[in-house]
Parts: C-alpha cells; sequence; structure tokens
C-alpha cells in the first residue's frame, strides 16, 4: 500500500451478502472514516495510480450508516473480464428498451465523441478539488488500472435497482472515458460523479448524449420531462452526476 495513507483497512466482500466460495481476497481499501484532507490525498494517490496500480475514489456512505456499503463489505465484485466481453451500445440498448416508451422510439445509438476542451486528468482534479467541501469523503483504493473497472473490481452495488450487473456500468464509463474524457471520481451509496473533459457543445449532440444517460440511469430524470430538458444540464457540463433509487 501507498505510505502517508490514513487509518484504515482493507476489505473483502461479507459473504452473508456475496456467497460465492471462490472468492477470498480483500477487494479494496477504504480508510476508517472520513478524511478531513480526502480530496488532497486522492490527488496524490490519483497522480501515483499508474505507479501503485490502485485507483483512488472519493467515497460516500448511506445517511445514517456510515459502515455501508464499503466497510461493511455488501459488495458484490467482478471480474475485469465480464467487462471485456461488454459493449456499451450492446448494454445501452438492452437499458433503452427496458426503461423507453413507445413513444421514445427506438434506441438512437451512441452519441458521437466529444472535442476535448481540456485534459482529461485535469477535469478530474477540478472536480476532486471542488467536492471537498461538499461533504465528509472517504477514501478508497481499488486495484484497477482506470476507473471505470474500479467499479465492478470494488464490488459496487448502487444501481442494482437498475442492474444487478455493475460491469454494465463499467462498459458504459469505459466508452464514456474514450468519448467524452470522462474520469471517475467520486462513488455513493448509490450515486456516482465523474469528471467530463470533452462535453457536448451543442444541443443536438447533447440530446443524443442524454439518451444515453436516460438508458443509463433512468433515474436521474425525475426532475426532467424530456431528452431536450435534460440537455440543457449537460451541455458544456464539466462533470456528470448519477443516482440511482
Amino acid at each position: 500500500m501507498p505510505q502517508g495513507l490514513p487509518p484504515g483497512r482493507l476489505v473483502a466482500p461479507d459473504p452473508d451478502y456475496f456467497d460465492d466460495p471462490t472468492w477470498s481476497r480483500d477487494v479494496l481499501w477504504v480508510s476508517d472514516g472520513s478524511v478531513p484532507d480526502a480530496a488532497a490525498r486522492w490527488l496524490r494517490l490519483y497522480e501515483a495510480r499508474a505507479e501503485t496500480g490502485l485507483h483512488p475514489l472519493l467515497l460516500d456512505t448511506l445517511d445514517g450508516e456510515p459502515e455501508r456499503p464499503w466497510r461493511a463489505g455488501e459488495l458484490s465484485p467482478a471480474p475485469v473480464g465480464t467487462i471485456d466481453v461488454l459493449s456499451a451500445d450492446g448494454v445501452l440498448r438492452r437499458f433503452w428498451d427496458d426503461v423507453a416508451l413507445p413513444e421514445d422510439g427506438d434506441w438512437p445509438g451512441l452519441a458521437e465523441a466529444g472535442e476535448s476542451a481540456r485534459d482529461a486528468d485535469d477535469a478530474a482534479r477540478s472536480l476532486a478539488e471542488s467536492l471537498a467541501g461538499d461533504r465528509d469523503w472517504s477514501l478508497g483504493l481499488v486495484p484497477a488500472g482506470r476507473g471505470a473497472d474500479a467499479l465492478a473490481l470494488a464490488g459496487w452495488d448502487g444501481p442494482c435497482n437498475h442492474t444487478n450487473h455493475t460491469q454494465e456500468i463499467s462498459a458504459v464509463l469505459r466508452s464514456w472515458e474514450d468519448r467524452f474524457g470522462a474520469r471517475v471520481v467520486a462513488v455513493g451509496f448509490a450515486t456516482l460523479m465523474v469528471s467530463v473533459a470533452a462535453p457536448p457543445v451543442t444541443a443536438e449532440h447533447a440530446v443524443r448524449v442524454a439518451a444515453e444517460h436516460f438508458a443509463f440511469c433512468p433515474d436521474n430524470w425525475v426532475d426532467h420531462s424530456t431528452l431536450e430538458d435534460y440537455a440543457e444540464t449537460i451541455l458544456k457540463a464539466d462533470h456528470w452526476s448519477f443516482w440511482w433509487d
């Protein structure tokens, strides 16, 4: 483990939650509680991730139950291979068919890539810094080559009411990393925040991306009635936030 970490522990899935007798290894390291300088520590660990092989996450917990899900081991890990066999288009097409109404039409396909407005890692650093005073964050480290994979490898089950297979979420995030310079920065019990370096900058493009967001996280639609309405919130946005009920 990297030097200078705050007090913390390695966490394996709780067998009462994840019933797989073949799984016997830890899936992440997590701080013992919230860390006052979590964002600053995240930045240092992010810079060292290629050397350590550990991807840092700012972690939030379930309101009133600070052990859940991370320290309680309420996790269902999936290996990288289960992400490799999936395509973002295939995953989102299935999600769309599950949640779209007949008047929404057929799955429109993936949006084209955005044009980078800034360096993707700089965008991730800026988001972490902006979140510093937002709430009390715990710090997590996952042995993962990229942030998209960290969610499945750690066994995060936040979207379980939408999909029980977090590797599907990871497959989409891989595509967003490639097309929009997205980087996973913060994860809660059922929330996710990613930085975005190449957001849509035209209304038409934003509507195409909004369709992906609708399939990915339909619970984000509580305050938005149409794709066009939602698209206005992500036009030129430097981060995307998601929550699942």
